[in-house]
Order: structure tokens, then sequence, then C-alpha cells
């Protein structure tokens, strides 16, 4: 079926560990790259008409596979085209996300600099709002391309329904996001590369890059929809933003250090969970539980993970 649709790279039995930040994950059954938005298009309408299983992903920044892998077929666009014109940017999901971070600042376009250094893909930050230090990606979106299952459409950022990490491609998986375009502001590419630089040193000392982890495991929390008893309970150097990091949950329940095998969460950030290295997902889910029952006892507060699972 699909080794029939020219632009399609297809793979049986392929590593899922290989396209995941956390080096973690089974084999999928198939896998399909492509940069072409029709056969991508055209693969997705066969495997629906088909009702085979499939899904969608991107750099596998925030993605935790199964040791069993999948059984079906996952997709990959890699499209990675960006241009600009005027102050409107438009880039391919498959661009990495700091790429075109980079691209913006060397055009003297602002807006979009205080996520440089976030890992992972385009359609990846656009699909879960990527943010950081205040800002989201949703607030300079004007438009997003994507597949809604079958047709490819363009929707403005109001249908985007973007909100605190979250997005209605999130949460319609049959919505596939094929590229964004974003409205950029004129300003001094050497300030704008010093903002980014600043930002980027102060994440890698968080983040290493060479660390196989997902960034923060857990979404952060608003004050104002915690229990009066909870929020009682948040030192006001903790509140930012009206945002509550879930880190000072996590760390009064005890978080950090604790491990499952080789998954450990650091010494200096109860978020911030890695592989130390041959950790498998199964250790990995079971030290989220862990982490999300101890802050349930402690707080009665349920986290929610900003990660996606497959398989």
């Amino acid at each position: 079926m699909l080794d029939e649709i020219p632009g399609l790279r297809v793979r049986r039995f392929a590593p899922l560990a290989d396209y995941t930040r956390f080096g973690i994950g089974g084999p999928a059954d198939v896998l399909v790259e492509t940069g072409s938005e029709s056969a991508m298009t055209e693969a997705l309408r066969a495997l629906r008409a088909a009702g085979a299983p499939y899904a969608v992903i991107g750099g596998g920044t925030n993605l935790i596979v199964a040791d069993a892998g999948f059984r079906g077929t996952v997709l990959r666009y890699t499209s990675e085209q960006i241009a600009v014109e005027g102050g409107t940017l438009r880039a391919d999901a498959g661009a990495v996300l700091d790429t075109v971070v980079n691209f913006a600042i060397s055009r003297g376009l602002a807006g979009i600099e205080t996520l440089a250094g976030i890992p992972g893909s385009l359609g990846g930050a656009v699909h879960g709002n990527a943010g950081a230090y205040g800002h989201a990606i949703a607030e300079r979106i004007r438009t997003v391309r994507f597949i809604d299952g079958g047709e490819v459409r363009t929707i403005g950022r109001e249908g985007c329904g973007f909100t605190y990490r979250d997005s209605v491609f999130k949460r319609r998986g049959e919505w596939i996001v094929l590229a964004a375009e974003f409205d950029l502001t004129p300003a001094n590419p050497d300030e704008l590369s010093r903002t980014a630089a600043d930002i980027v040193e102060t994440r890698n000392r968080k983040f290493p890059p060479t660390m196989k982890c997902a960034g923060s495991i857990f979404k952060n929390l608003l004050l104002a929809e915690l229990a009066p008893c909870v929020a009682a309970q948040v030192p006001e150097s903790k509140v930012r933003e009206g945002k509550v990091a879930a880190a000072f949950f996590l760390e009064q329940a005890g978080a950090k250090g604790r491990s499952r095998g080789a998954i450990r969460v650091t010494d200096y950030h109860a978020n911030l969970i890695y592989n130390d290295g041959g950790g498998t997902a199964a250790d990995l889910v079971a030290l989220i539980a862990e982490l999300k029952e101890r802050v349930r006892a402690r707080f009665g507060l349920e986290l929610e993970e900003e990660v996606q699972y497959l398989g």
C-alpha cells in the first residue's frame, strides 16, 4: 500500500529509540518518512481508509516509546524549508525549532528568540505550544497549515486553540502540522543574538544537550487553579507570571535523586528525569507514576505530563 506512493521512504522494524531524545523504545512495524506534503497526505488517507494503526512523530523530544515499540505505522514529515517575506516567516514542520529561531534572529526579526535552545521540530513545538521564559510559540503564530486527516487546510491563530502547552492539534490527533507562519517584528540582530545566547547558556546548564531527557516532564501549575489549602503552601517567591513550577511540588515530595534502574531524577532539578544509559521505557513510566503519586499524597494534586506516550 505505502510502497506504491511516490515520495515515501519506507522502512520495516525501524528502532524508534533512534528518534527520541530519551534514546528509549522498541521498533515500529513500519516507519515512513517524507518531505512531500502530497505524499504525506496520500499516506494518511491510505492508512485511514485501511483502518490501519498509525502515529505521527516529530523530533521525539517529548516522546516516550514503549519497549515493545509500536505495532503499526509511524510517519515523520521531514520538510524543513524556511523563508521570510517582510515580517512574515514561514517554516515547514520538519525544520528544527532552533534553526527557525536562528533564521529569524539573523534577519533581525524578533518574537521567537526566547525559544532558543528548545530541542525538537517546529511541528512538535506548534503541536505542544512550546515555550520558555514567559513566552510561548503561539504568541507569534499567524497561520498553521495542516492535514485534518485527509485534506490540507490552513487556519489562523484563533482556530488553533492554544493554551498552556496545548493546542487543537494535540487534542485532535488526526490534525497533523505541516507548516506555520509567524508575525515577527524588526529588531537589532545583535541584541536578539545576545538574548538568545543568554537563554541557551541558562538552558544548557539545566538541560545539557547530551543528556537523554525530555526537559521538564510535568507541566507547571496555574496558581489560580490550585485549591486554597495548596496555594497557601506556595511561597510568593515560587510564583512567576501566575504559575507555580511543578518542580516545587516535586521537591517537597522528595523527588530529587529518585531512580528506577538507569532512569533518574537529577539531584538539582526535581522535574528533570533522564536516561543514565541503558534505561527502559518501563522504568521511565514507573518513575513518572511514582512521582505523581508522591505529589498526589503530599498535596492532593494531579500533575500532568508534558511528554507523550507511544505504544
